[in-house]
């Protein structure tokens, strides 16, 4: 798997700040926060569907948004193809299930309350060892998730008709992870 940014530099660097398993907070940090941001309220199928695509959309788009940020691009695959890319994308999504299942996460308020736990995480790994510049771009990518989660699908109404763009729920989640990662 070729798991490196652009530059060699780069991937060196970067390893050597961080250990493995703060490689993968960071690396799985956005998707916790879109998941935790998609079961906070209730939008049916079509919607939680809608919610799951814009979580990786948004966070595959870190890497044109914030194409000189170290920490993000070292956490992005590069695939020189796409059998590769969807290896990788399994391995990952097992690893992030385990993690889950060992967070005993079993309800909407336990990944809610991982993510902000997560979040807080990451949080103090970026004060202590990531540029201001970069733990500010980090920050509002893993929050531009959030934000394109919670903006995919009205909630409530019928059909998406009426409703809200962003819930209750949505906001208050939002908001809780905002203030554990300091965005």
């Amino acid at each position: 798997m070729s798991n490196t940014p652009d530059t060699p530099e780069g991937t060196a660097s970067t390893a050597r700040r961080f250990s493995e398993d703060d490689q993968m907070l960071l690396t799985m940090l956005p998707t916790i926060v879109g998941s935790a941001v998609a079961f906070s309220s209730k939008n049916g199928a079509v919607g939680t569907v809608k919610e799951m695509f814009a979580n990786a959309k948004a966070a595959a788009a870190g890497a044109k948004d914030y194409p000189d940020n170290e920490i993000i691009r070292s956490v992005l695959p590069h695939f020189e193809d796409r059998e590769e890319a969807m290896e990788a994308a399994k391995a990952m999504r097992d690893e992030q299930v385990e993690r889950l299942k060992a967070a005993g996460i079993s309800s909407k308020d336990d990944m809610a309350a991982h993510a902000v736990a997560e979040a807080a995480r990451a949080n103090e790994l970026l004060a202590s060892q990531a540029s201001e510049a970069e733990a500010s771009e980090y920050r509002e990518w893993v929050m531009s998730v959030a934000n394109a989660v919670a903006n995919a699908a009205k909630e409530g109404g019928f059909l998406g008709i009426g409703g809200e763009q962003v819930g209750e729920g949505e906001a208050a989640t939002i908001a809780e992870i905002s203030a554990a990662l300091g965005a």
